[in-house]
């Protein structure tokens, strides 16, 4: 899977928690989940169990923790699948 497949898939699986419409309008890797597109912190939780869903692998808590923006899922994704 390319990794522009997995940012459309991160941005897809997004959508649903964005309180933020103008930022997910444009939304590129550096933009931040929690304060650009307004993600709360406890639905962040949801999103990356439904990355590991999506994804079937298994994202460590620690891993979870450095889930700041866009870009850093795809990367996380990427190296879980690689």
């Amino acid at each position: 899977m390319s990794e522009q497949e997995i940012f459309d898939k991160v941005v897809k699986i997004l959508e649903p928690y964005v309180k933020n419409e103008e930022a997910f309008a444009s939304v590129v890797k550096e933009t931040s989940i929690l304060e650009d597109l307004k993600v709360n912190s406890a639905r962040l939780v949801d999103v990356v169990l439904a990355f590991e869903d999506e994804f079937d692998i298994e994202i460590a808590d620690e891993d979870a923790d450095a889930v700041v923006t866009v870009g850093d899922a795809v990367r996380i994704i990427t190296e879980k699948l690689g």
